[in-house]
């Protein structure tokens, strides 16, 4: 294997690593534990490393050690990146923007913990900050999942003259970006509002006396299936146009995963929502966000640089 290779290949198992960060930041959501290390951060309730902790803080605790190091993974992605590719090099960039909103992660992680909008905080202040952290983790997935694609392949993206692909793909991306903020608050509902069956659930999203979170509950499976459509026609329009085995082959895959995931969502809905369910639901939902990002760069990667890329390589 070649530096670049191997780079390529410890960038992707940097992505993956993080996916897996994700699903227990979620499982500490989900099971009430993130008051587990107290109101204390980075020190979890005043000791490095908690003597004789209960199972909330061996959760929490967990979570923090996972994310830390995340964080050093994408440090050495960062600091692998300049050395192994030239000044300027789009994979330079995608490693940079990488740790730049690692960094961001780790800061509304602190505040969640700091301004304790956790465990059974149903504060607005908590729906605004988990929306906040639901988004920057996104744009960190896209980050390395590009840092990886560009590492593997090459071709950085261009806008100018894609036409209305590059409108196509920013609406999908838009909706998903809606469409994994009405995911994140209604998860939180679901984790502090209980429901015996789903025709309760449904009668109390619309009695008055709902808590707003309550009431957002409707919004999501509306933008699952508007999104949802909207992606799948979006990417067989694109395999249409472009025609390319590699688009053909991730329109096909993103096509799956939103059907999956469509059905995935039912059984949510059915089973009320079960921390396990939950988790396959969360993970589906980054695939199918990394699976558009790798879409929409291979789309519109720049024609020249992939010529460039391969007169070097001949040369």
């Amino acid at each position: 294997m070649t530096t670049r290779s191997r780079f390529s290949a410890f960038a992707w198992a940097v992505l993956g690593y993080n996916l897996m960060v994700i699903l227990w930041g979620a499982y500490v959501r989900a099971s009430g534990s993130g008051a587990g290390c107290g109101s204390h951060w980075p020190l979890c309730n005043g000791e490095i490393v908690p003597r004789t902790p209960a199972t909330e803080t061996v959760i929490e605790f967990t979570h923090r050690l996972s994310s830390g190091m995340a964080g050093v993974l994408v440090i050495l992605l960062l600091i692998w990146a300049f050395r192994a590719f030239a000044p300027g090099h789009v994979v330079r960039k995608g490693a940079v923007l990488s740790l730049i909103l690692m960094v961001l992660e780790g800061l509304v992680g602190a505040a969640l913990v700091l301004f304790q909008w956790v465990a059974s905080d149903a504060s607005v202040g908590r729906a605004i900050s988990i929306a906040v952290h639901l988004n920057n983790t996104l744009f960190l997935l896209a980050a390395l999942t590009l840092t990886a694609w560009w590492a593997s392949f090459g071709k950085p993206i261009r806008i100018r003259g894609q036409g209305s692909s590059v409108r196509l793909l920013g609406i999908g991306f838009l909706g998903l970006l809606l469409l994994s903020t009405a995911g994140a608050l209604t998860a939180l509902g679901d984790t502090l509002f209980k429901i015996g069956s789903l025709a309760e659930g449904v009668q109390r999203d619309f009695e008055a006396t709902a808590h707003f979170l309550e009431r957002l509950r409707i919004l999501h499976p509306i933008l699952a299936v508007v999104t949802g459509v909207y992606l799948i026609l979006t990417s067989r329009i694109m395999s249409d146009r472009y025609s390319t085995p590699r688009i053909k082959f991730l329109a096909a895959a993103l096509t799956m995963l939103i059907l999956l995931q469509l059905l995935i969502g039912l059984i949510n809905l059915y089973l009320l929502a079960p921390i396990w369910i939950q988790l396959i639901h969360l993970f589906f939902a980054d695939l199918i966000w990394v699976c558009t990002v790798v879409l929409a760069a291979e789309i519109l990667g720049d024609p020249e640089a992939e010529r460039i890329a391969h007169t070097q390589k001949s040369s």
